[in-house]
């Protein structure tokens, strides 16, 4: 397992999605899945598959940490299907997904170019609406916060992290994922705005998924 010094960003899509849109009357049904492992992505290929065993092609295309990456035409012509969905992971820079789009044809030839787009558009489109997550580092920092320290408290959170889960008692207590480049200073603004009257217990370093637009 990767030790906590080997973390590293990277970007990954936030859930599954599914997107369609018709061009000369070919029917074609994008798909995006976060994928843990090769394993993981084959098994949901072939669930589509059997899903859409129908379907006049199931192109795809993976691409994860680990270094594994494939795609496939799935019987279009070469190049036109699985390399452009590849493309779309690449230049977005996503790893750990699996995009799938399912074509059922309508009748008139798209040409090369016009597969190349239609197959672009289909897994730009998928990719899009899963939702672009930037996995970062982050420390993990459990919080008890009384109740007249809690304003100045989130203050600081929304500065740093983001709050992963709160619960309310006779205090608050906070769970809270802190960039891991700027735990320290975290931990300093945190002392500061509450005059040492609240502090933070770490409890673990791993990976974090913040929306793309924040």
């Amino acid at each position: 397992m990767e030790g906590n010094a080997g973390l590293r960003p990277y970007r990954t899509v936030a859930a599954n999605s599914e997107t369609e849109y018709v061009i000369n009357r070919s029917r074609f049904i994008g798909r995006c899945f976060p994928v843990s492992d090769e394993s993981e992505a084959l098994q949901i290929l072939e669930r589509i598959k059997k899903q859409h065993w129908d379907a006049t092609h199931n192109c795809f295309a993976y691409r994860l940490r680990s270094g594994a990456a494939r795609y496939s035409d799935d019987g279009e012509p070469q190049g036109t299907a699985g390399l452009p969905m590849m493309e779309v992971l690449k230049k977005r820079d996503l790893y750990d997904v699996l995009v799938i789009s399912t074509r059922y044809f309508g009748g008139i030839l798209l040409g090369a170019g016009g597969l190349v787009r239609a197959y672009t558009r289909s897994a730009s489109d998928a990719a899009e609406a899963a939702g672009i997550l930037n996995m970062l580092p982050c420390k993990g920092f459990r919080l008890r916060v009384a109740y007249p320290y809690w304003n100045g408290v989130q203050s600081v959170l929304e500065r740093f992290g983001a709050v992963e889960h709160t619960a309310y008692s006779d205090a608050i207590d906070c769970v809270f994922r802190c960039r891991s480049d700027r735990a320290e200073a975290f931990l300093k603004a945190l002392t500061e705005r509450t005059e040492g009257r609240v502090s933070a217990e770490a409890f673990e370093e791993g990976y974090f998924g913040f929306p793309e637009e924040a």
